[in-house]
């Protein structure tokens, strides 16, 4: 499984705890939690880690691999370039567009700015720039849509928790240029692999209408839509997502 941008393996964690009849890996992306270190963070130095990472396991059969989010790109990239090392793809909450074509395209090109400012900042004050707990929160509280007021407060504890652990700001700004200039969209068409899609009709990121003409590119997908949740599905309802993939992977 691979996370989205600025998290780490701990996001999708609730995933891994109903998967409990799979063997689950779940490793922090470069430049984020305990990962490894790049010299730079484009798209295609992502996928030859996932490439070396994959490979390095050792395992004995091709593996089911989802990403989720900026994961998706990551992980939908890695499928088109080595569609033999995996077995299916499952892609959740999916970035269909790129990110400043989306509906929050006004909010991204302000994120843009952000990242920018810090990666021109010195080291000692970027760090406290891109943590901030206030933009954490306006990111935690604009994605969360669940009404359970209990589990929004785990969602914004996680995210205060585990958002702000990049190694540098390069890392975290080189990512998120990864993040806004790059699309599912992209090689959908070049993905070979059985591919699940699952999306939550609340999504602003990529909005539903975005995926359904995602779902469109692929040669073989299905599309699974969850309801009254949006981009925060891993938190929100992992057992909806937990039950999609073992029909998914039991199916195909």
């Amino acid at each position: 499984m691979i996370h989205g941008f600025r998290g780490t393996h701990h996001g999708l964690s609730l995933i891994a705890k109903e998967l409990s009849d799979f063997d689950v890996i779940i490793p922090d992306l470069p430049g984020f939690g305990e990962g490894d270190s790049l010299s730079s963070y484009t798209l295609s130095s992502y996928v030859e880690w996932l490439a070396t990472f994959i490979k390095a396991q050792k395992l004995k059969e091709p593996p089911v691999l989802l990403g989720h989010s900026f994961g998706s790109i990551v992980s939908a990239a890695y499928a088109a370039k080595y569609p033999n090392t995996i077995s299916r793809l499952i892609l959740v909450n999916p970035i269909g567009a790129p990110a400043l074509e989306g509906p929050r395209g006004i909010l991204t090109k302000l994120a843009v700015f952000y990242y920018f400012v810090g990666k021109k900042l010195p080291q000692k004050l970027a760090q406290p720039w891109l943590s901030s707990k206030a933009v954490v929160m306006i990111m935690s509280t604009t994605m969360a849509k669940t009404k359970d007021k209990s589990l929004r407060k785990y969602i914004h504890a996680q995210h205060l928790q585990y958002f702000s652990r990049f190694h540098t700001a390069k890392s975290v700004a080189e990512g998120f240029d990864t993040s806004v200039s790059n699309s599912v969209r992209d090689v959908a068409h070049k993905i070979t692999v059985p591919t699940l899609l699952i999306a939550g009709d609340q999504d602003d990121i990529t909005p539903l209408v975005k995926q359904q003409e995602l779902f469109k590119k692929f040669p073989h997908a299905e599309l699974v839509v969850i309801e009254n949740v949006g981009h925060l599905t891993h938190y929100e309802t992992p057992a909806d997502i937990a039950k999609a993939t073992q029909a998914f992977i039991k199916l195909s």
